[in-house]
């Protein structure tokens, strides 16, 4: 079970909502979201409403300001829960959206899809097994993208825009 705590303000000042699960609307409960503590668990923040938009992965830590922090310029908007995962990972990843042309299974996490799968770029995947990030750039940097079990045939319907994924990491941290 997770728990995180949004404050209206930087450095955890002004009024405070908490929340146990996923929650699509935080406008709903305070006006604005500067701030967030996480106090166990695992969480994706994103900049916009119905977890669209950017995306910043949160475990146990104070961050007093979202927008130093997380480049959210808005805010956080939405958050949700990642549960745990125990046992194997299994995710199959796609050059093409539909998960369609090249595909690669992935056990493990990957630093980079060019050199060690000769894979060009990520734009669908299909997660078997496990709680995945993809990232925007070689060696899990840049944009990051939250997957749960299931069929991701465009990262755009998730508020990525265009975007291209180039590394992976199983989220199996004890947050």
């Amino acid at each position: 079970m997770g728990k995180i705590i949004f404050y209206e303000e930087r450095n955890f000042q002004g009024r405070s909502y908490e929340c146990i699960t996923d929650c699509p609307e935080l406008s709903s409960f305070l006006s604005r979201c500067q701030s967030c503590r996480v106090e166990s668990g695992c969480f994706m923040v994103y900049d916009r409403p119905n977890f669209m938009g950017n995306q910043h992965f949160m475990r146990r830590g104070e961050y007093a300001d979202s927008l130093s922090i997380m480049g959210m310029s808005s805010g956080i908007r939405s958050c949700r829960m990642i549960p745990m995962h125990r046992g194997q990972f299994r995710m199959r990843i796609y050059e093409k959206e539909n998960l369609t042309g090249q595909m690669v299974e992935l056990t493990d996490d990957c630093d980079n899809i060019l050199d060690r799968l000769r894979m060009s770029e990520c734009l669908s995947c299909q997660v078997i097994d496990g709680h995945w990030l993809l990232y925007e750039q070689p060696n899990q940097r840049g944009r990051v993208l939250y997957v749960m079990p299931g069929e991701h045939r465009s990262f755009r319907d998730q508020g990525m825009g265009s975007i291209r994924f180039m590394s992976m990491k199983r989220i199996m941290d004890i947050c």
